[in-house]
């Protein structure tokens, strides 16, 4: 690695310990014990799985409390939008329309973080701990709303500023990054509980033994799948002059069996947790009922997730591969798939191809999203060990590791230049 690799790898360092400050950094106002109180009673639903998306910082009520969900339900809106309406779609592959694109997702974020935030001031006023003490230590109402909707709005335009300065002078994707380090801040904590479950006779050493077993065996699937690609062979014509004769050099596109990537399960818990975080604390019985519907020890809540991972899946693989984009580009490079003819043939037979694959990489995700009820419902572990977080974790690694291989190439290929080679 050259200096300029290791200065990157230290900015981003050193923004992701930036990040895990703020998650220490509480939003005046509140009793921090009833906040952890609440919290403790709900591990095993979408506020745990909240709270581990977010870090802890939930359970701390920090300013950062509503992680980066906000800025990725912002994103999932637009999307939605880029894909329905052409001119926003067009927008986005334009660089200065990219940049109003941009824009509008943080004006978005901005939105949905003061929906949220005072949402949750407000639910808070219902809620007490043990011999009935408030959460909420400030007497004047409105003035915690205010103070709760500013402090966490600050700590959402935080967040989502330290996600774009990590994707801009730092390695890997910021906002990945970001929730890759809120899960992996919170594995500590979950194996301290599971060896707790195991003294206090909870949970026996089998049981312990054979979760262990699962999470190796979950990370070696997740593994060998997101590796795992259907090579198409390309073959160019090229002429060489020396020898007046036509020369065939073949290559291969690349289709990677989880086109989607991370994006399906964050996306289907952002749209999952949006509701329940509104929800939890309301009193309105019409309210409470949707919220309980959607109850994440429910079937009905792992069902609508396995069916959003499927759709995500699909539609962002349709976002991610372009097949008329990369038929035009084989065309102009004199470019063809042997036995398929080029142009708008060529874009049909890779969309076929993609198709088949995302059926089978959505059904792998959908699969990986829930199993943590599994695991939560019959065997009774922590819920930070859940296969969307695994997932989530060996993914980040994964493309985190590719793009520091990539620089690594880059600067030898520099330096093979650089001396004449």
């Amino acid at each position: 690695m050259n200096k300029a690799l290791t200065n990157k790898i230290l900015i981003t360092l050193a923004f992701l310990f930036a990040y895990r400050v703020l998650a220490y950094v509480a939003v005046p106002g509140v009793n921090a014990d009833v906040i952890a109180e609440f919290f403790n009673n709900n591990q095993n639903n979408a506020l745990g799985l909240f709270n581990v998306f977010s870090g802890g910082a939930a359970e701390r009520f920090s300013i950062i409390s509503l992680g980066i969900m906000p800025y990725i339900t912002a994103s999932i809106i637009m999307e939605l939008l880029a894909a329905t309406f052409p001119n926003i779609g067009k927008m986005k592959k334009e660089r200065d329309g990219m940049q109003k694109y941009m824009q509008i997702i943080r004006y978005a974020t901005i939105f949905i973080t003061l929906v949220q935030s005072i949402g949750v001031a407000i639910g808070l006023q219902s809620l007490h701990g043990r011999g009935g003490v408030n959460a909420i230590i400030l007497e004047d109402t409105n003035t915690f709303i205010a103070l709760c909707a500013i402090s966490m709005l600050a700590g959402t335009m935080l967040l989502m500023w330290i996600g774009e300065q990590i994707t801009q002078k730092g390695v890997g994707n910021g906002i990945s990054l970001i929730i890759f380090a809120g899960i992996v801040s919170a594995i500590p904590r979950a194996i301290e509980n599971t060896v707790g479950q195991i003294n206090s006779g909870e949970m026996n050493f089998l049981s312990a033994f054979a979760i262990f077993v699962l999470i190796l065996l979950t990370i070696g699937i997740i593994i060998y799948v997101e590796l795992g690609e259907r090579r198409i062979p390309i073959s160019y014509s090229r002429k060489v002059v020396m020898q007046n004769q036509n020369k065939r050099i073949m290559n291969y596109i690349p289709i990677k069996l989880n086109l989607s990537g991370v994006i399906p399960p964050i996306f289907a818990s952002a749209i999952l947790m949006f509701p329940a975080t509104i929800l939890q604390s309301s009193t309105n019985s019409y309210l409470q009922a949707i919220n309980d519907f959607l109850n994440p020890n429910g079937y009905i809540f792992h069902i609508l997730t396995f069916f959003f991972v499927i759709f995500f899946a699909y539609f962002y693989s349709s976002i991610v591969f372009n097949s008329k984009d990369i038929a035009e580009n084989l065309k102009k490079q004199g470019g063809f798939i042997p036995g398929i003819r080029p142009g708008e043939g060529t874009a049909n037979y890779l969309n076929e191809i993609a198709s088949r694959l995302t059926l089978s990489g959505s059904i792998y995700l959908g699969l990986i999203a829930t199993l943590p009820w599994v695991l939560v419902k019959f065997m009774g572990v922590p819920f930070n060990f859940g296969g969307t977080s695994v997932l989530i974790v060996v993914q980040v690694a994964l493309d985190t590791m590719r793009k520091i291989e990539a620089q690594i190439y880059m600067n030898k290929y520099q330096t093979l230049s650089a001396v004449g080679l």
